[in-house]
């Protein structure tokens, strides 16, 4: 067994549920804001959007 190379990883992700939430600490802590959600589930097979709708921020570390 050879050696493993562990890198840490390269950015952080959160979900803000933009009808419950404003997402203010994470923009006043510069993470940047690349989207929405569809609001639909990961194993969602019939194509419902039956799930909030999120704001997708990402932090580069």
């Amino acid at each position: 067994m050879g050696a493993t190379l562990r890198l840490p990883p390269p950015l952080l992700e959160t979900f803000v549920e933009r009808d419950r939430f404003r997402g203010t600490c994470y923009k006043a802590a510069n993470w940047v804001h690349i989207g929405y959600t569809r609001g639909r589930g990961k194993l969602d097979r019939h194509k419902r959007r039956d799930k909030p709708v999120k704001e997708i921020f990402l932090c580069p570390l």
